[in-house]
């Protein structure tokens, strides 16, 4: 799961912003004018904007360089303040200039409730001077990066110039590079691995609307053909989809939760799906796990960051856990969605006829190995064929409840043929587990999943535990 992943070092460069609440409580409206009066009992101050992918990168276990620029003024003090509370977020790639004003969003709540928003930014074209140091401090970083999220706000900072230098820096390097957009058009971001409108940015680059999944695969197509890449279309209650060039398109239903506030969500996704890409995982399971982050951000009041911790219970609940027997075929489009949601699968297979401490060592080692664990039962006529006549005892869909009953198993499937081969090309699980009793050489599909990047784990037994022997005893005990 993703408490495994190892995430790796994301730059991020665009605009900073700081958001500020003050909290109060209301309790009359004002003799002056008809407004509510507020009581302050508070100033909280987070960072937005770039610094807030950065922080929910870093609240997920990446290594972040952040760039961008500020002001020297007390609210750049408090940006940076808020940065330093992450000790993996490193800021000095953040340029200060005197005629820069630090954006500044400050919002008056009362509860839950936002009563006014205030902001502060006065925006100047970057000199020739600016853009310079920018880029250095970017490329600085890129060098050491994993992957590249630029994080536009069309607040100054991603100029054409910029946008250009360190894109071209990202391809070279070849690492994703991921945009956020502000955009009218796409065509500033060309060479991006991955650009990432709302619904209403995909709508104003392509000239489109957006209300069905047909909708967003032609609007995706037209924003791809502008930059080159692939599209990632957040869709608020609609979820979000995946269009990418060579590959099939992905819809993933957004989970149902209680939506306090939308501040943000954006950013955790960039976020999410830029840490996940940065610990080596495919760009499918960086989307699914990032759906599930911006339900967690959206239930939570004002900009917020989702751990790692509450993320992995997210996704834990989203994955089917049954036990049951299921054929082959819907457990290949589970497993599916267990490594979309970084799960490692575990397989292992035998006749588990009659089920003993060896049988639960070896399953309980197994799962350990792994996040789920899919069991193959031989058939009964299998089982036949293999071990004679008078086997097996209990027939397959008796094994298959005992065996899906063990806490250890996450799922059942069986299979006819002698070996589980043709079971294991089709699961296509990420860990393949035997007894020691094998050696690697001896394991059957071992070759086939060390051939994707899995591994094969030899377990050990329990001494003097078959149902073999068990049968014997019984045979031999007087009546």
């Amino acid at each position: 799961m993703i408490d495994d992943f190892r995430f790796g070092r994301i730059t991020i460069i665009g605009d900073l912003l700081l958001d500020q609440y003050i909290s109060g409580d209301v309790s009359r409206i004002s003799p002056e004018a008809p407004v509510p009066v507020v009581l302050h009992d508070g100033l909280r101050c987070v960072p937005g904007g770039a610094a807030n992918v950065a922080v929910n990168a870093a609240a997920l276990g990446a290594q972040v360089h952040l760039v961008g620029l500020v002001g020297e003024d007390e609210s750049a003090q408090r940006l940076k303040d808020s940065l330093n509370l992450w000790p993996t977020i490193q800021t000095d790639g953040i340029v200060s200039a005197p005629d820069w004003t630090t954006i500044t969003k400050t919002r008056v709540v009362s509860g839950r409730q936002q009563i006014v928003r205030i902001d502060v930014e006065k925006l100047t074209p970057l000199s020739d001077t600016l853009q310079k140091r920018l880029m250095e401090e970017a490329l600085r970083a890129i060098e050491l990066s994993d992957v590249l999220v630029c994080s536009d706000y069309a607040k100054g900072v991603l100029t054409d110039e910029v946008l250009k230098v360190i894109i071209a820096a990202g391809r070279a390097k070849g690492i994703p590079v991921i945009v956020d957009p502000k955009r009218r058009t796409l065509d500033a971001y060309a060479g991006a691995t991955l650009v990432t409108p709302n619904r209403s940015e995909a709508e104003q680059a392509s000239g489109l609307s957006v209300r069905t999944d047909d909708d967003v695969l032609k609007v995706a197509e037209i924003l791809s053909r502008q930059f080159g890449g692939d599209v990632l279309v957040t869709r608020s209650e609609d979820g979000m989809t995946l269009w990418q060039r060579d590959a099939p398109p992905l819809h993933v239903a957004s989970r149902k939760s209680e939506v306090f506030d939308v501040s943000g969500a954006g950013d955790t996704v960039v976020a999410t799906v830029a840490a996940v890409l940065s610990a080596d995982q495919t760009l499918e399971t960086a989307v699914v796990i990032a759906t599930a982050a911006a339900a967690l951000s959206v239930s939570k009041f004002g900009t917020a960051t989702v751990s790692r911790e509450e993320l992995s219970r997210e996704l834990l609940q989203e994955m089917p856990e049954t036990g049951a027997l299921v054929p082959v075929k819907q457990a290949a489009r589970i497993v599916e969605s267990w490594q979309r949601h970084g799960a490692k699968v575990v397989f292992t297979n035998g006749c588990f006829d009659l089920v003993h401490p060896g049988h639960v060592s070896l399953l309980q080692a197994a799962a350990r190995e792994g996040d789920r664990l899919i069991v193959a039962l031989n058939t009964d006529s299998s089982v036949s064929r293999l071990k004679g006549p008078t086997r097996p005892i209990q027939k397959e869909d008796a094994r298959a409840r005992v065996i899906g009953a063990l806490r250890a198993v996450d799922l059942v499937v069986l299979f006819d043929d002698d070996t589980p081969l043709d079971v294991i090309r089709t699961l296509k699980p990420d860990i393949l587990v035997k007894g020691a009793d094998y050696t690697e050489d001896q394991v059957v599909g071992a070759d086939v999943v060390k051939g994707y990047g899995g591994k094969v784990v030899l377990v050990d037994l329990v001494d003097g535990q078959s149902t073999t022997r068990l049968v014997k005893g019984m045979q031999s005990t007087p009546a």
